[in-house]
């Protein structure tokens, strides 16, 4: 683990993975100490095994094949897919020092992650009326990163997924994030192999731009 001096933010790095209520129930502790001031803020990147993970707002006929673990996150949204090859960031941030914008947090999270895919080669966006970020595929938009959410205390919790190169496949037992009209894509897929460090890299190179961008309240 390493620590961002100038906003005393520390960053942790999992190459093993974590099994999803693990750091389900670290994330937890994490949020309580950080909002009790007995913790710093945290970036934590890492990846799950096969795991199916239902927001507050998930819809019971949305789950197609329960063929993996089903757990409640308590995150904002639906049905979401994590595994291997997708690298996970959960963001825990006190939004008392950073604005108290839960949305301005959203959109803020949202941009790191666009930047961060440009720098990488893959050109995304968000999409009017659809959460997470889009790009093309084949003719087609097609949803190669998720975010999802939670502000307890003033203190963010979980953040976004982004897909460098998983079992694509393992997204049919659900409807992911309820929408069902358009797929589900990779960095792999697009023709752009990257590892989970070099994604990283490019991820932290990006965080001044991501805390200004939300000090700023874009």
């Amino acid at each position: 683990m390493t620590q961002l001096d100038a906003d005393k933010i520390e960053i942790r790095q999992d190459e093993a993975r974590i099994p999803y209520r693990q750091a389900l129930a670290e994330m937890d502790a994490r949020n309580r100490a950080i909002a009790s001031g007995e913790a710093a803020e945290m970036i934590w990147l890492l990846e799950h095994p096969p795991v199916y993970t239902a927001g507050t707002s998930a819809a019971a006929d949305e789950m197609l094949d329960p063929r993996f673990e089903v757990v409640e996150a308590g995150r904002g949204g639906r049905y979401t897919y994590h595994g291997p090859g997708q690298r996970i960031g959960y963001v825990m941030l006190d939004l008392t020092r950073r604005g108290r914008d839960v949305r301005s947090y959203v959109h803020s999270l949202e941009q790191w992650v666009i930047d961060t895919l440009s720098d990488l080669g893959i050109a995304s966006r968000r999409s009017p009326g659809r959460i997470g970020i889009w790009t093309d595929d084949g003719g087609s938009e097609a949803k190669i990163g998720a975010i999802g959410v939670r502000v307890r205390r003033w203190v963010t919790m979980h953040g976004f997924s982004v897909n460098l190169a998983p079992d694509l496949s393992h997204f049919a037992g659900i409807v992911p994030c309820g929408i069902a009209d358009f797929g589900v894509t990779s960095m792999e897929r697009l023709g752009n192999r990257v590892s989970a460090s070099r994604f990283d890299e490019a991820l932290l190179a990006r965080v001044p731009d991501f805390l200004a961008h939300l000090q700023d309240g874009d």
